[in-house]
């Protein structure tokens, strides 16, 4: 699943196209994920053909603040802080803290390096499905696709694997996405992230910085998505259960974003 061209948006994906089972697929057009909005150039002929009219907005305060989001015109902004309440308990986790990890290798070997980042991403995938505000905003985003009528979405988190990357694998599996196509999409970041990253990577490994452990903090791997995965297995059992118990969602909802969001073959 290649990004999107775009040039002011970094890691831009319809996620319309992929396959739901025989005959069926995502309808173009209607739900796209990226990296964060805040150099989007709403006039680039990639980006304006888009038409996006609601923008859902995973990040926290402070990564909002240092980096707002700049918008279509026309569209409107839903915020969906993943991780307020993990904030308040435990601080910061390596999901939103990239950008200061990779540029002190000291401050990221001391605190995700020696095994802990991979560690400390499977903590923050259970956290998207056991957290409070985890569960607000994707019932937020769910929401938001299920309103009859509603235009184009895209939703994002910093560099749109992680929190983003989780929104992904949940819509697809309640549209009947196959596991393979589940886990295909959501590693198909690596490379748009990695390339978005370069610079500060080459920079972070010629201070000395362990060339594995920024891959670890910059990539997803699938590691990562089992831990989520296993704590909806564990607490709900099911994906279906997990969103309709779990997040709240009625099945009036998912039944429409099902009826929105899926192309039937002639």
């Amino acid at each position: 699943m290649p990004a999107l061209p775009a040039v002011s948006v970094a890691n831009l994906r319809d996620l319309g196209g992929l396959p739901l089972g025989p005959g069926r697929s995502v309808r173009p057009g209607l739900v796209l994920r990226s990296a964060q909005l805040d150099r989007l150039d709403a006039a680039e002929p990639v980006v304006a053909a888009l038409g996006i009219r609601t923008v859902v907005d995973f990040r926290t305060d402070a990564e909002r603040a240092e980096r707002p989001d700049r918008l279509p015109e026309g569209a409107r902004l839903l915020v969906a802080d993943v991780l307020a309440d993990r904030l308040a308990t435990s601080g910061l986790p390596p999901a939103a803290r990239l950008k200061e990890l990779l540029t002190d290798p000291a401050l990221a070997e001391e605190h995700p390096g020696g095994g802990r980042a991979r560690e400390a991403f499977a903590r923050t995938y259970r956290t998207f499905v056991s957290g409070a505000s985890a569960r607000a905003s994707y019932r937020a985003l769910l929401g938001e696709l299920g309103r009859p009528g509603a235009g184009p979405l895209l939703f994002h988190c910093t560099a749109g694997k992680d929190r983003t990357g989780w929104a992904a694998v949940v819509l697809l599996s309640l549209l009947g996405a196959d596991e393979e196509t589940v886990r295909g999409e959501y590693l198909a970041v690596n490379t748009a992230v990695r390339q978005a990253f370069a610079p500060m990577i080459e920079g972070f490994i010629a201070q000395g910085g362990d060339p594995e452990l920024a891959l670890e903090l910059i990539g997803v791997l699938p590691e990562y998505l089992d831990a989520a995965l296993d704590e909806v297995a564990v607490r709900h059992g099911s994906m279906e259960a997990y969103v309709r118990d779990g997040l709240g969602v009625p099945d009036e909802v998912t039944e429409l974003i099902r009826e929105r969001l899926t192309v039937h073959a002639a």
